[in-house]
């Protein structure tokens, strides 16, 4: 939940940054790195997939955080996310987002991904 907000107030910062700017860039503003969800679900094992493996596909994780399952088991979490916003209007034209949950032997268990239409 955490990761969200800060995400979310990195887009306001940087909408409200850029309508300062002029002129806007040709393509929009990018944050973060572009990645393609549906294969890294293809690719992506429970219990056999390590960080290594997924940083080669995604590289580096925009954010590095730690989680505790219900169980009381704690996993290291990374995120990465990409989000576009559109010029001139600067409205946001999209958002993806990336959670992926490593055990501490670096072994991913669990991941979630969410995106804006």
């Amino acid at each position: 939940m955490i990761h969200l907000f800060r995400i979310k107030i990195i887009l306001l910062s940087i909408l409200l940054l850029s309508a300062c700017a002029s002129p806007a860039a040709p393509g929009g503003i990018k944050l973060g790195q572009d990645f393609d969800v549906n294969a890294f679900t293809s690719k992506v094992e429970q219990g056999a997939t390590t960080q290594d493996q997924v940083r080669s596909w995604l590289g580096e994780p925009a954010t590095v955080g730690a989680s505790m399952g219900a169980d009381g088991q704690g996993y290291d979490e990374w995120t990465y996310y990409f989000a576009k916003v559109a010029a001139p209007s600067l409205s946001l034209s999209g958002v993806k987002m990336l959670q992926i949950k490593f055990d501490k032997t670096g072994v991913a268990r669990a991941y979630s991904w969410s995106a804006s239409k």
